[in-house]
């Protein structure tokens, strides 16, 4: 997971964006992300590793032969992860959003400063909202072989931009990277971008910019993933928000914004009680295992973390069935689980 919140800081250091000081403050800030899945993985490990050794070194057995039960050999395991429960609670409702927001906000200022750097030579840049660019190289403000692909909502090519070479401005009056070409022509479709019987229209390009507002450059994540960066207080802002009628035209939008914050409260409650639910099938499991090799007990925890995880997207592949209720179907997983973690302890018990 670090490796994943490290991908896109590691292009913006390679490209020259972002100084390795900077990006170690702006890695701490996705470390937040990363707890908020690592907590219920973690204590699952750990008690699989710990409980398997103790089981395959015969303390358990010492334990139940002094009259210890099976819940009190568990009870520490459950206070502790009563404890991480609160901790994910507080991480995914207030301290995740907070560092999401700031990580997004100083992205945004680091580019801000220096726009220009956003262009870099032999990439393929696709920071920039409705367009992919491309230059083969770059000497001060000048680029040569420049490429630049204009899309449409879908994602579709609608219109190549090519050009010899290009001169790069940031006009601060509009706040905007701007692309003048030299020896340039222009392809474009007039109607459907995906249908590749009609004739191409070409023409010349000359002289006309192509103008990328700084805020479309830097503000690519934060619409898409908005209502998981609200705190506890914001989302219950926005559902109240969305109880307000609306015209008829407009109501299913707005039942599905209403599920979609649903969804999001659902989905950080149940990320943060699988922490218990984990403990609660980690215990009678790491005692049947009996292994001392941490290999087995990872690949077993392994097996259960995937099976959860799996349970949890096929749900969320319910997100436009608002009327299936997806929002309580993510605890079905959870539900799993401690039925599952009864049922084992109180075979458990009885050996």
């Amino acid at each position: 997971m670090a490796a994943n919140a490290l991908k896109d800081l590691l292009n913006l250091i390679i490209s020259g964006q972002l100084p390795i000081e900077s990006a170690i403050g702006l890695f701490a800030l996705l470390l937040a992300s990363a707890v908020m899945y690592a907590l219920p993985m973690g204590i699952l490990c750990g008690v699989l590793i710990v409980l398997g050794r103790l089981s395959a070194q015969s303390e358990i057995v010492a334990m139940r032969a002094s009259g210890v039960s099976l819940f009190r050999i568990g009870l520490p395991i459950y206070f502790l992860a009563g404890i991480g429960v609160a901790v994910a609670l507080s991480i995914n409702f207030h301290f995740m959003p907070r560092a999401e927001v700031a990580y997004q906000k100083q992205i945004s200022e680091y580019l801000s400063a220096n726009p220009m750097k956003s262009i870099v030579p032999k990439t393929f840049v696709r920071d920039l909202r409705g367009a992919v660019v491309f230059v083969n190289e770059k000497k001060g403000p000048i680029v040569h072989d420049l490429w630049v692909w204009e899309l449409d909502r879908d994602q579709r090519v609608t219109c190549l931009d090519r050009a010899e070479s290009a001169r790069i401005e940031f006009d601060e009056e509009s706040n905007s990277i701007v692309l003048t070409p030299f020896n340039g022509w222009r392809e474009f479709r007039n109607k459907d971008p995906e249908d590749f019987s009609m004739p191409l229209n070409e023409l010349t390009w000359e002289s006309v910019g192509i103008r990328f507002p700084l805020d479309k450059l830097v503000g690519r994540k934060s619409s898409r993933h908005k209502v998981d960066w609200l705190t506890w207080t914001e989302l219950q802002s926005e559902l109240v928000r969305l109880e307000k009628p609306v015209a008829p035209a407009a109501e299913p939008q707005r039942i599905l914004d209403r599920m979609k914050i649903k969804e999001v409260i659902q989905d950080k409650l149940t990320t943060a009680f699988a922490i218990f639910s984990f403990a609660l099938v980690a215990v009678p499991l790491g005692i049947k295992v009996s292994r001392k090799e941490t290999s087995a007990n990872l690949g077993v925890a392994l097996l259960l973390i995937l099976a959860y995880y799996f349970l949890i997207v096929v749900v969320k592949w319910l997100d436009n069935r608002p009327e299936l209720r997806p929002d309580l179907l993510l605890w079905i997983p959870n539900l799993i689980f401690i039925v599952i973690g009864l049922f084992l302890s109180r075979r458990a018990a009885r050996t």
